[in-house]
């Protein structure tokens, strides 16, 4: 990814952003597994989960995003988890791991798909992998934006930019199961996030889909008038209702399968 993380601004709605995480890793079965790896890790602190769940396992995290792996390092200081800087693109363990978990982050790769395979491949006889990613790009939060930066004033500055996508569940258990997986599980789930501060789904979206469009803009005028009229868009799209909270419905896909 040509953009950078901020960990501080991700971390904004932690707990949200974990709820999918959780509900992922609810449908994994390992008891006793000896490798787990979370591909796409970010700040840690979901990997951390895996580690409490699984205190035998040795436990890695993986991220393209130094920034986020030197504050994965120093939240989980002291622990057994181990952290790298690596582009799941390429990413090849050492020895078959028995759970490979990918939360939130295949939506970067363009056609993960087809890479799919190879991730199967990596998980032990009988191992799991589990991912998670949004499924929410039809939503203002996502076409608002796309909209704005393809007005005249903005376009040059960001065309070709870095934009998130995936798949219906159906197509990820089509691609598993062609792969040669077993006991497919696919669903979605779409939360509805109580969100309360000031215009918290530009915070929201500013830490991620967002993310690769402010870059572009730099940090001048250009930026802080799209900005401005971003927030304007999404605060009516969506309002701020009786007691200050804004409502964030965000659709999420989940696949879970044995290899």
């Amino acid at each position: 990814m040509s953009f950078s993380w901020d960990p501080e601004r991700y971390l904004s709605f932690a707990d949200e952003r974990g709820r999918p995480f959780v509900d992922l890793l609810a449908r994994v079965g390992a008891e006793s597994p000896d490798a787990v790896v979370d591909l796409g890790c970010g700040p840690g602190n979901l990997t951390a989960l895996l580690a409490q769940r699984w205190p035998g396992a040795r436990v890695a995290g993986v991220d393209s995003s130094p920034a986020m792996i030197d504050r994965a390092r120093s939240e989980q200081a002291g622990s057994s988890v181990t952290f790298s800087v690596g582009d799941l693109r390429d990413w090849a363990p050492a020895g078959p791991v028995d759970v490979l978990v990918s939360n939130a982050t295949l939506q970067w790769v363009p056609g993960h798909l087809d890479l799919l395979p190879r991730l199967l491949d990596a998980v032990a006889p009988g191992g799991w992998l589990a991912f998670q990613v949004p499924g929410n790009f039809d939503e203002p939060s996502h076409t608002l934006r796309a909209e704005l930066a393809a007005e005249p004033a903005y376009a040059e500055t960001t065309v070709g930019i870095e934009a998130p996508a995936s798949h219906d569940p159906v197509d990820y258990y089509d691609a598993l199961t062609v792969a040669g997986a077993s006991d497919v599980d696919v669903w979605e789930t779409t939360y509805t996030h109580v969100l309360r501060g000031s215009d918290p789904v530009f915070t929201w979206v500013s830490a991620t889909g967002a993310r690769p469009t402010l870059e572009a803009l730099g940090e001048g005028p250009l930026r802080a008038a799209f900005e401005e009229e971003f927030k304007r868009r999404l605060a009516a799209a969506y309002p701020t209702r009786e007691g200050g909270t804004v409502l964030l419905p965000f659709r999420r896909v989940f696949a879970v399968a044995r290899h």
